[in-house]
């Protein structure tokens, strides 16, 4: 992302708040692991999608039309002592060279200068109900205002959840955003491809979570997007199994659920291939049925239509699959209607993708599904996991299936961004023939 970027993103939000309004957005903070040991550092997204500014303990301050600055940084000051124990800090002055603040001040001075900047604005824009301790600090800030309204302070009235106009704006992707995703995409479908070609039986999950990581790590994407699941046999019935400590067998599938996060923007690809590079008939036939399940979910993923259409479309298919395999029985409209399906297909088809794994933005609005737009990112995941039950022939008890891809809605259909790992079962056979 450009400085002119985050600069759009600023004045849409700044637009949105109103000119008597003021918003309010803290950035993440450090997470002790154990004793003095700290997990790894990841901004929140909402503070990175309209700051940049990548350090803990930082909050952000945006009003509209303030003479001495529309936007206040609060962050951490320059401290040599700490920095030579834990790294550069951009400080005050960095706030506003680097990342463009109009104002910065320590973070310290927060409590004492927020009052001053709530006084006559409303409404205030903040992330309610995120933070029980941070909501209780605002409406101290917000009582301080009180306090003094004969002396002719105004105290705001009306409060907002900031993520209602935040997360409106982080739907729809730009062409830069876009070709984050496409890249993480690329990243993270050369990896499955990879580990395709390096499985075998005797290896274990782990080693297959560990080559994918590596190999993401190696090509600059140090991140993963969310714990990789790496699933032999029945384990791929468990569908956030994240053990993957157990052996790979000859004669079973591995489900594979793993994408990296490439500058920010998350992947989420899942491919299912056997252990051994052939598919028996059973494992085929399952196969075949979720892909037929993803593309037919695929084709509705286009502008205009609803967001429950991809689910929907894919479980007819499954739906009437599952009765041909003799597994469910009777009219597969009614076995719909009954949610007849579920006990092998529990999860909706899809999510929205971008900074986030599970990204933000509501899938219904006023009551209604809401529309495909160009710029949305969505997975579409169909599956199928069945159990070991006297409803399942026994040639397809305890295997699961998933297949699962990147998918941008653009003017005129949609973009596959993760079609450069196959889900055709021949073209993954003949990938598993080409070891590596």
């Amino acid at each position: 992302m450009t400085a002119a970027q985050w600069r759009r993103r600023r004045r849409a939000l700044l637009k949105a708040i109103g000119p008597d309004g003021i918003a309010i957005l803290p950035g993440a903070r450090e997470v002790i692991r154990n004793r003095d040991v700290h997990y790894p550092f990841r901004q929140a997204s909402d503070f990175t999608y309209v700051t940049g500014f990548p350090e803990p303990d930082a909050v952000a301050v945006f009003a509209p039309g303030r003479k001495e600055g529309e936007f206040i940084l609060f962050c951490r000051p320059r401290d040599p002592e700490r920095e030579q124990w834990d790294g550069y800090r951009a400080g005050v002055e960095g706030a506003i060279a680097t990342y463009q603040a109009d104002q910065a001040h320590p973070v310290s001075e927060l409590d004492s200068l927020m009052p001053g900047l709530l006084d006559g604005r409303t409404p205030v824009l903040f992330p309610i109900g995120a933070d029980p301790a941070f909501d209780a600090r605002v409406f101290g800030w917000v009582n301080q205002v009180r306090a003094n309204v004969r002396t002719g302070a105004v105290a705001p009235e009306i409060f907002v959840t900031i993520e209602s106009v935040l997360h409106e704006q982080r739907l729809k992707k730009s062409a830069a955003e876009s070709a984050l995703m496409r890249q993480a995409a690329r990243l993270s479908a050369a990896g499955h491809c990879r580990l395709m070609q390096r499985c075998r039986p005797g290896l274990g999950e782990g080693d297959l979570e560990t080559e994918f990581i590596h190999h993401c790590a190696a090509r600059g994407a140090r991140y993963q997007a969310y714990p990789p699941i790496v699933a032999g046999g029945r384990h791929a019935c468990v569908l956030h199994y994240v053990e993957n400590d157990a052996p790979l067998k000859d004669g079973d599938l591995v489900l594979v659920d793993a994408g990296c996060e490439w500058h920010g923007y998350a992947s989420d690809i899942t491919r299912t291939f056997p252990v051994n590079g052939r598919f028996s008939v059973p494992q085929r036939e399952l196969y075949e049925l979720v892909l037929a399940a993803q593309r037919a979910a695929i084709a509705k993923a286009r502008p205009g239509n609803r967001w429950i259409e991809p689910h929907e479309a894919a479980v007819k298919v499954l739906t009437k699959g599952l009765i041909r395999l003799g597994i469910l029985e009777g009219k597969p409209s009614q076995l719909i209607k009954d949610e007849a399906y579920k006990p092998y297909y529990m999860h909706r088809t899809g999510h929205w993708l971008g900074m986030d794994v599970h990204d933000v933005g509501h899938y219904k609005r006023r009551g209604e599904w809401r529309r495909l737009e160009p710029g949305m990112v969505l997975t579409v995941e169909p599956g199928l996991y069945l159990p070991a039950t006297d409803a399942v022939p026994e040639p397809y008890r305890l295997i699961g299936i998933r297949i699962e891809d990147d998918v941008s809605i653009t003017a005129d259909g949609n973009e596959v961004l993760s079609a450069g790992v196959p889900t055709d079962p021949d073209a993954i056979e003949a990938l598993m023939g080409r070891a590596v």
